[in-house]
């Protein structure tokens, strides 16, 4: 059985983007990147030579998918910002040779691509029940439902996205959705060198650039902004204090805009920026400095021979 559940709309855009705004630094939530457009741009991202998390997630997952699998003894795979692409397969794979492998669930944000991931893995693992979610993971996981015998699998490094204060709250949501003994797979882009990081957010082609302007044209597209997103640069930084890189928009000139469907009439000087996204980056000491008051203890911790990236295996109550 195969089936999308629509859980969350975008009634309440207006109202965050107006608070985000109105913030400081002003900001855009960058849960709103990821229209059609913005989620083909991000995966463009993924295969460019500078951004190195999305393989060297992968790799990690190919070598210790069977142990992962097997230590979770899982029925069910629950993915957050879901896809149907290597990780998820390579997963869903390892619990199939378990012969455990009952049933899949798709949770994100773009409904168009969650569709398309629920029939690909409905028609590629036919004898898992596959269902899909739209939701907003930092909002809760409305429609996904209890269960035991679950695993959920966050990959990419998108914890990152959240500031730091916000971390735990998420991480007793995600174990709210396990059962005694289940397991959750985090992916976490590890702090290294700054210029490694700054590479693989400034890449030489610019895609990261047209990724990031296209925030402007999704508040253009759902809110009547008149934005005019090639009038401003991206800008793109590491933040050692708060281990975090940081992306913004810059105005080139001075600039007015409206936002009428969250009643907004902005003007921009020239230099005036918005910030778009953070993205954290963590050492195993800062990810279990995290996990205090959340259910969840640290299982195992897998990383590559340059310490680049990391797959945290959590664990929810137990020693």
């Amino acid at each position: 059985m195969n089936d999308t559940t629509h859980v969350q709309g975008t009634s309440e855009m207006a109202a965050e983007v107006r608070a985000a705004l109105a913030g400081t630094p002003p900001s855009l939530p960058s849960k709103y990147f990821y229209d059609d457009r913005g989620s083909r741009l991000f995966q463009e991202i993924t295969r460019l030579p500078e951004y190195y998390q999305t393989r060297t997630e992968e790799a990690i997952l190919e070598a210790v998918t069977d142990e992962v699998a097997a230590r979770a003894g899982a029925r069910e795979l629950v993915e957050l910002g879901s896809g149907s692409g290597r990780k998820i397969r390579l997963l869903l794979d390892a619990m199939a040779r378990t012969k455990r492998l009952e049933s899949c669930v798709l949770f994100d944000i773009n409904e168009r691509d969650l569709e398309q991931s629920v029939r690909a893995l409905g028609r590629d693992y036919p004898p898992a029940r596959v269902r899909g979610v739209v939701g907003d993971f930092t909002q809760g996981f409305d429609g996904v439902g209890p269960a035991a015998g679950r695993i959920v699998a966050f990959f990419g490094g998108t914890i990152g996205n959240l500031h730091p204060d916000d971390v735990p709250p998420f991480l007793r949501r995600v174990a709210a959705l396990l059962g005694e003994g289940d397991a959750f797979l985090l992916g976490v882009d590890l702090v290294k060198d700054k210029r490694v990081l700054e590479a693989a957010y400034n890449d030489a082609a610019g895609v990261t650039a047209r990724f990031n302007r296209n925030i402007l044209q999704v508040m253009n597209d759902r809110l009547g902004a008149d934005f005019e997103p090639d009038s401003f640069d991206h800008v793109a930084f590491y933040d050692e204090r708060n281990a975090w890189i940081e992306m913004r928009l810059r105005a080139r000139r001075p600039q007015h805009v409206r936002i009428p469907e969250a009643g907004l009439d902005l003007r921009f000087a020239a230099g005036d920026e918005i910030r778009t996204e953070i993205s954290c980056k963590y050492t195993r000491a800062s990810v279990e400095e995290r996990l205090g008051g959340t259910a969840l203890r640290m299982d195992r911790w897998f990383t590559d021979e340059d310490h680049r990236f990391a797959l945290a295996l959590l664990r929810r109550g137990g020693k």
